[in-house]
């Protein structure tokens, strides 16, 4: 796009001047690429690799991971169970949030799906703190999106129960069938 059109004036000169012009906009390009990779991409892998090798130190169902920092870890996820053929699916990922409240967020089926692979527990979605907390029995209880896709808790151990009572809930359905 940097070469004149049919109808402007070129010359070896201008010709000369748009390449170079096209040569600094690659070069960008490429300086903003390997950035990216080398202190955002690959540095989020390592983060999540990490937390999918001490997932068994969340829970001993090996389908919670958390993350000790918030960072993109959808597009990892897939890719490295696939490769790495981690099994179980991981099912849910819990962090804290910058205020220091615990999230526990459910996995999509794919890095830009909206449908989940487990949500949160149906009977609670919508429900806010006390009344939350009495219908999932499980203190501190924040919030639980009406999609099942997040929900909250004061403490670490009240969102790994939250994803462990869901997970067993679907476990309970599955053998009910």
């Amino acid at each position: 796009n940097l070469i004149p059109h049919w109808n402007e004036v070129s010359s070896d000169d201008i010709l000369y001047k748009q390449f170079l012009k096209g040569i600094e906009l690659v070069g960008h390009e490429f300086k903003d690429r390997v950035h990216y990779y080398g202190e955002v991409w690959w540095p989020a892998r390592q983060l999540l690799q990490s937390a999918i090798d001490s997932r068994l130190d969340v829970h001993s169902n090996g389908q919670i991971i958390e993350l000790k920092q918030v960072f993109p870890w959808k597009e990892h996820l897939f890719l490295m169970e696939k490769s790495d053929s981690i099994q179980p699916e991981i099912k849910f990922v819990i962090f804290q949030d910058s205020k220091g409240k615990w999230r526990v967020q459910a996995v999509p089926l794919s890095s830009h799906s909206f449908e989940l692979r487990v949500p949160l527990k149906s009977e609670w979605r919508g429900l806010r703190d006390q009344e939350l907390s009495k219908v999932s029995q499980i203190d501190g209880c924040v919030f639980v999106h009406s999609s099942g896709f997040i929900g909250g808790n004061d403490s670490r151990e009240g969102v790994i129960e939250m994803a462990v009572k869901t997970l067993d809930a679907v476990v309970d359905q599955n053998h009910s069938k």
